[in-house]
């Protein structure tokens, strides 16, 4: 540093953004507006003088000795997007929100659980992993809604992509209503026209929410060797009258679900009135 309070630069790579630099033109210290580096050697330095005038010039390795530093720049600055840091920081904290709210799936859904609900869902299934369950209890507990709590919360903890809901055919509509409205859940449903217009095929492989009546897949071989064939799933629900599917069929279902993935977090969950 001389007796100006100048600092000899050492690298090219000390001109940033707003520095203040003395030795680019004649008499006079500019302010750096952008650098655009040619190789490690050479850049082109953008400036404005004190006057308001904005110039370029190349800048070689060999000019340091000649430019010094009158003020230094800053590293940051806070002229970047402010709505794409306000959804990066946002998608951020969502990512991070069950570490500090162990209830989050309730938090962002739309329904007052009942306690008996809470306990079954973040007392006895949550911490169960991996997970082979039978929810059972009387009509009317509102299994449909421990089973959404359940779903939602390994999807924000990142523990579930793929799932497939088993119900009988009378209520795939209210499964997929209450999911949707309560949960922000879009569950697809296995139609005819799903089945027939699949682009790969194999319906189960297109989607990874889906719904599927009980009785179409226990009387459909050809579904069920579909089946099969999908991807893994991440949890497999079954509601009510599993004993209506064959029994080879249940076995490949509860064979996929134990193997459904490589670190064994696969899960199975049937719901059922006692």
């Amino acid at each position: 540093m001389d007796a100006g309070g100048r600092t000899t630069i050492a690298r090219l790579e000390e001109l940033t953004k707003g520095a203040l630099v003395a030795g680019v033109v004649a008499d006079r210290a500019v302010t750096v507006v952008d650098v655009t580096w040619h190789g490690p050697e050479v850049l082109t330095l953008t400036y404005r003088t004190t006057d308001g005038q904005v110039g370029e010039r190349l800048v070689y390795r060999e000019d340091e000795p000649h430019l010094t530093i009158v003020e230094k720049g800053r590293p940051w600055t806070f002229d970047g997007d402010g709505e794409a840091f306000k959804l990066a920081s946002e998608a951020k904290r969502i990512g991070l929100a069950y570490l500090f709210d162990p209830y989050v799936a309730v938090s962002t859904s739309l329904v007052e659980p009942l306690p008996h609900q809470i306990t079954a869902v973040y007392e006895a299934m949550l911490p169960r992993q991996p997970l082979s369950f039978l929810l059972a209890d009387d009509p009317g507990a509102g299994k449909t809604i421990m089973t959404g709590l359940f779903i939602r919360e390994l999807i924000v903890r990142g523990d579930l992509r793929r799932c497939l809901i088993i119900v009988p055919g009378s209520l795939v509509e209210q499964w997929q209503a209450e999911l949707a409205e309560k949960f922000h859940l879009d569950f697809a449903l296995l139609t005819r026209d799903r089945i027939e217009g699949s682009a790969s095929g194999n319906p189960f492989a297109d989607t990874d929410l889906m719904i599927a009546r009980l009785d179409k897949l226990s009387r459909d071989e050809d579904l069920q060797l579909l089946l099969e064939n999908a991807p893994d799933w991440d949890l497999v629900v079954f509601d009510r009258h599993t004993s209506s599917l064959p029994s080879s069929s249940r076995a490949r279902s509860r064979r996929r679900s134990d193997a459904s993935s490589p670190s064994g977090s696969a899960r199975t969950l049937a719901t059922s009135s006692s």
